[in-house]
């Protein structure tokens, strides 16, 4: 697992200073890493004050785009980043490598076990996108949801 980036950053924001949060982590491409993944964020977005409704939200968010990097890629790992800026929170989940197709919302049939994570991810988040990854090999899939802190 690599190492925590959680050290605030501070940003101007017109006249003010704004804190940015964010968080980076892999896990190996395994079906038991989805659990841990969710977990992670959980804990992180809780440490950060993040409402309860968010939370639920990454947490789904998180669980579909990293079951997809798992079951859909040829990857040795899945890395997460979360990002807080203002009332927004950015997930990001980066394989290693693709398949042929880039990953969109599809509707599946009502007897298919499978198929409506994307639909979901849209639903919950104001926006989602797919970029390619640093490496040009594998892909970036992100979401950005709204969130509120509460205070401590």
């Amino acid at each position: 697992m690599v190492p925590s980036h959680d050290a605030p950053l501070l940003g101007r924001c017109g006249s003010s200073i704004a804190e940015r949060l964010q968080d980076a982590f892999h896990f190996p491409a395994l079906n038991t890493s989805v659990a841990e993944a969710r977990r992670r964020v959980l804990a992180r977005l809780r440490e950060w004050g993040i409402d309860e409704v968010a939370c639920d939200d990454a947490q789904l968010v998180v669980s579909e785009l990293f079951t997809n990097a798992v079951r859909h890629t040829d990857s040795d790992k899945v890395s997460c980043q979360l990002r807080i800026s203002g009332a927004r929170l950015r997930i990001e989940i980066t394989d290693q490598g693709h398949t042929p197709t880039e990953p969109r919302a599809r509707c599946s049939g009502a007897d298919e076990e499978s198929g409506r994570g994307l639909l979901l991810v849209g639903a919950v988040s104001e926006a989602w996108g797919v970029r390619p990854d640093d490496s040009g090999r594998g892909r970036v899939v992100w979401a950005d949801l709204s969130h509120r802190r509460i205070p401590h």
